[in-house]
């Protein structure tokens, strides 16, 4: 049953009760989780982990748990959500392939500018060293041009650097590896470095490239960073080649070229593809959200609608607009409603019709009744005046108007419960008093049956707000059934309370109940055999008394069963009235049944193994069908 819950048994539950006749009733406390009122959920187990960890865990799912319940509830917020996702995947994808096109590209063109433009430098230098050999002097002892090489070198490093400014830098350094000292006039230094602008021109060519350059007269090209006086790098593509002098000697010759341009394209690059990705992603979270709205929000009308429809507001409708799909679902959920409608209506005033004929019929039949109560009367005491056959045709008279005014009484309480006008009188009640008396007064047939009737956990009062007569009326109920259905067998009635609950349980040892069979117990005039005739018994009617019973307490009427193994009626009410119940102190099923006694034969830590009340001599639950809802 929906609801139901155990709790360990508070102080006056843990007793181990009373033993009558040998009978021993230990209740077995059960390893469970904690609700807010110190209850146990039925069926729950105990919880392992360290106290700490779990408060951890609370501690850092608390935030994020209306994040969670958002998520799980708002499909429109899933659908953008995964939108967004989805674009800014997108996007960055083709953000990484346009941005690696576009650097690929800039890094060629750069590089064939640069090939380019160093090879029409190299050619402009060899030039000009062959006009000025082919102008110069010759010295007649060494055969040597006496022109003055290093100011031709510097003023070529000048005129190659003019027409870049800003776009690359010229380099002039030595051909070999062995560096000589600046000479106070530059000029007359053949072998000093030269260089355009600010650049460092040692720094900035790797001694790597200087060795390939007087390996090889071929043209070479490398990756590196330009050195400036001021400290600063940037990343150049530095492109080289050995080359001779006005006088023979050869030299280097050096073409830099710095990617500043192209990184300033590439960050302008980067930075529109940025934007427009983020501007793209949110136009079509939008877009999404829009579409979605378009979809959903007729969606949430029909479940705010439907939601009023199921609270009884019957004449709530959507609002159509438009010939589309979402128009037609419109349409079709208000004729759906309408038609419900129409129906409930029907079924109410059927509902009502029949109410009012039960009631009507059953304080109709109360006068012939009457009239037929005293004839019968009259003719039981004059029984000993007529033959045997006739004396036990007035005793069978007798009987059934007894059935008979039983029944009638109970359909005009079922009435009342169908027409809501059921009133509960609830005071503080000490629920032994309430006990004690449908024990003793159902003393006479658990004689007649042989049955042995155990109360435990009466030592301390058990005190809760409720109808003492109605609670009286459900557990003689209970106990009648149990020792009509129990063969025999003791039956055990239980009394614990909790911090916000109280619980009363009958427990028999009888045939028990099939599976599924708990559930239609509290059905009215169910039978577990439909075969069989109601021809002894209660009226049927009982159990959904006392059911209502409950109910109108804001109480549980809970039934447990097993073939063979008996069965257990748990009642559990609120110690104060409206309050609302989360748990029992007493579990549904009972510590003895068979499959608990299974699993507990040997110790655990969930508490002592159960005990199981001694029988008679002989005396063992057996059979293998149930007779409940007859009372």
């Amino acid at each position: 049953m929906a609801g139901d819950g155990t709790a360990p048994p508070g102080p006056k539950a843990e007793r181990t009760g009373g033993t009558t006749g040998g009978g021993v009733f230990a209740p077995v406390r059960r390893a469970g989780q904690l609700l807010p009122e110190g209850l146990l959920a039925e069926g729950s187990t105990g919880s392992r982990a360290h106290p700490l960890f779990r408060m951890f865990v609370r501690w850092v799912r608390r935030p994020l748990l209306p994040a969670l319940r958002l998520w799980r509830r708002n499909i429109q917020l899933r659908v953008v959500a995964a939108t967004l996702l989805l674009s800014l995947t997108v996007v960055l994808v083709l953000g990484v392939v346009v941005f690696g096109q576009v650097r690929n590209g800039l890094l060629e063109a750069k590089q064939q500018a640069a090939q380019s433009q160093a090879a029409g430098g190299f050619a402009v230098a060899r030039e000009l060293a062959d006009n000025a050999a082919a102008a110069g002097g010759t010295d007649a002892e060494s055969g040597r041009n006496v022109l003055n090489a290093g100011a031709w070198l510097t003023q070529l490093v000048q005129q190659l650097a003019s027409g870049g400014q800003g776009v690359y830098s010229v380099v002039a350094l030595s051909s070999d590896d062995q560096t000589l000292p600046f000479s106070a006039d530059e000029n007359s230094n053949t072998r000093g470095p030269r260089a355009s602008g600010d650049v460092k021109p040692e720094e900035s060519v790797t001694p790597e490239l200087r060795r390939e350059l007087d390996a090889s007269p071929d043209t070479h090209q490398q990756y590196g960073e330009i050195v400036r006086a001021q400290g600063d790098r940037e990343p150049a593509l530095i492109i080289g080649k050995r080359l001779n002098d006005v006088n023979g000697n050869p030299y280097q010759l050096y073409y830099l070229f710095p990617f500043t341009p192209e990184e300033k394209s590439l960050t302008l690059v980067k930075g529109t593809l940025a934007t427009a990705g983020i501007f793209l992603v949110a136009l079509l979270g939008a877009i999404a959200w829009l579409v979605v709205r378009q979809v959903v929000t007729p969606v949430r009308m029909a479940a705010g609608i439907s939601e009023r429809l199921a609270a009884g507001r019957l004449q709530e409708r959507m609002k159509v607009t438009g010939e589309d799909d979402i128009a037609r679902l419109g349409e079709s959920f208000n004729k759906m409603a309408q038609s419900l409608q129409l129906k409930i209506q029907q079924l109410e005033e059927l509902s009502r019709m029949q109410r009012r004929f039960v009631s009507d019929v059953s304080h109709e039949l109360r006068t012939p009744l009457t009239t037929v109560r005293m004839a019968a009367d009259v003719i039981h005491e004059a029984r000993d005046s007529f033959d045997p056959v006739t004396a036990r045709s007035a005793e069978l008279l007798l009987g059934q108007l007894d059935r008979f005014e039983s029944l009638l009484a109970e359909l005009l309480e079922i009435s009342r419960f169908d027409a809501g006008a059921a009133a509960l009188e609830a005071v503080p009640t000490d629920l032994r008093e309430v006990v004690h008396r449908v024990v003793e007064g159902a003393e006479p047939l658990a004689d007649a049956k042989g049955t042995r009737v155990t109360v435990l956990g009466a030592e301390e009062p058990v005190v809760a707000e409720a109808d003492g007569r109605r609670v009286e009326r459900v557990l003689r109920n209970l106990v009648v059934n149990a020792i009509e259905h129990g063969e025999g067998r003791d039956v055990v009635v239980r009394l614990a309370e909790g911090d916000h609950a109280v619980a009363i349980a009958v427990r028999d040892y009888g045939v028990g109940l099939k599976p599924g069979e708990a559930q239609r117990v509290f059905n009215r005039f169910w039978r577990a055999d439909p075969a069989r005739a109601r021809t002894t018994g209660g009226t049927g009617l009982g159990l959904s008394i006392a059911v209502e019973d409950a109910r109108l307490h804001g109480g549980w009427l809970q039934a447990w069963g097993e073939p063979g193994g008996g069965s257990q009626f748990r009642l559990t009410l609120p110690r104060a009235a409206g309050e609302v119940l989360r748990g029992s102190p007493i579990p549904l099923e009972p510590a003895d049944s068979r499959r608990r006694s299974a699993g507990t034969r040997a110790p655990s830590s969930g508490g002592p193994p159960s005990a199981r009340p001694a029988l008679p001599a002989g005396a063992r639950p057996q059979g293998t069908g149930g007779r409940r809802g007859e009372g």
